[in-house]
């Protein structure tokens, strides 16, 4: 079979370079199919309302206005109270997440506990059913006492079975010999964890991090079920509301028979994607090579 060489010295055969020439179209065609998407939502939050309604969206803006974006920055001082309050919630509920769901997988993973196998089922119990909204509520308002509290938005959404189960499977690759050697050279449970398992668990540990944040960063339904002071609510849940207040006003002057056409409605839904999703987007670059070992080592140790 014929080979091909490369200038680093590897041969690749004819079906090799027939799959990968076959796999990056693939791969190209799918990006370019997301970003298409994301491409037209960066274009429509910078396009008038008229132009959106008459042409419909578009890669490029026709009708190149900032309406949307001066009404949804109309008041910054509450969009900056809400960006805060959302960057406190997943930057701390992230860290906490983090710490509590990998050293929950470590100790499953530990020969010398016994009962490991048993909570690993109460755990993974948890994932096909649940009390339900009703106690879930009166858990965190009433018995917790955390109504108006920004710990409601934190501590619900810290602890993620699937998150443990994929430290879990992960950890379960590190071979147990290291945790051995340490306790036998003194050093305590936690010193193991944080100076030995830790540090050999960057990946899934970076991996973790990036669904806790994401979850932490878009979650709004906490926001609606457990505060109600206007200072505590996160960005998604405060623009949520006012994109709900645009629409009752344009669903109120339809019925009315006032004609505004220039409220811009449809752009407003595009500029805070952009406003919400924007921030989180520049996270991903810093850890994805950690995030790609840590799903791929996962998934096989697993």
């Amino acid at each position: 079979m014929a080979k091909a060489k490369r200038s680093k010295g590897r041969e690749y055969s004819a079906d090799r370079i027939t799959f990968l020439a076959f796999s990056y179209t693939v791969i190209t065609l799918l990006t370019i199919a997301c970003l298409i998407p994301f491409l037209m939502i960066i274009s429509s939050s910078f396009t008038s309302e008229r132009s959106i309604l008459i042409y419909g969206y578009s890669l490029w803006p026709r009708d190149f206005s900032l309406e949307s974006y001066r009404l949804s920055l109309a008041n910054p001082n509450v969009i900056l109270r809400a960006y805060w309050n959302t960057i406190v919630v997943t930057v701390v509920g992230t860290v906490f997440g983090v710490f509590v769901n990998s050293m929950a997988g470590y100790v499953l993973t530990r020969k010398d506990f016994p009962w490991r196998n048993l909570f690993a089922y109460f755990f993974f119990f948890t994932t096909l059913f649940s009390g339900g909204l009703v106690p879930y509520f009166i858990l965190v308002s009433n018995t917790l006492g955390l109504r108006n509290n920004l710990l409601a938005l934190i501590l619900p959404g810290a602890v993620s079975v699937w998150n443990m189960l994929l430290v879990k499977g992960f950890m379960s690759g590190i071979p147990f010999e290291i945790t051995e050697s340490a306790k036998m050279d003194g050093a305590g449970d936690f010193t193991v964890y944080l100076r030995f398992i830790m540090p050999l668990a960057k990946p899934v540990i970076a991996t973790i991090a990036l669904f806790s944040a994401l979850a932490f960063w878009n979650d709004w339904f906490n926001t609606m079920l457990f505060i109600t002071d206007e200072r505590l609510f996160t960005l998604q849940y405060f623009l949520q509301r006012l994109l709900s207040s645009v629409r009752n006003i344009r669903a109120i002057m339809d019925e009315a028979g006032v004609d505004i056409p220039t409220l811009p409605v449809q752009s407003m839904k595009m500029s805070l994607t952009i406003i919400v999703t924007g921030p989180i987007i520049f996270l991903y670059p810093f850890i994805q090579r950690y995030f790609i070992q840590g799903l791929t080592l996962g998934s096989v140790k697993g």
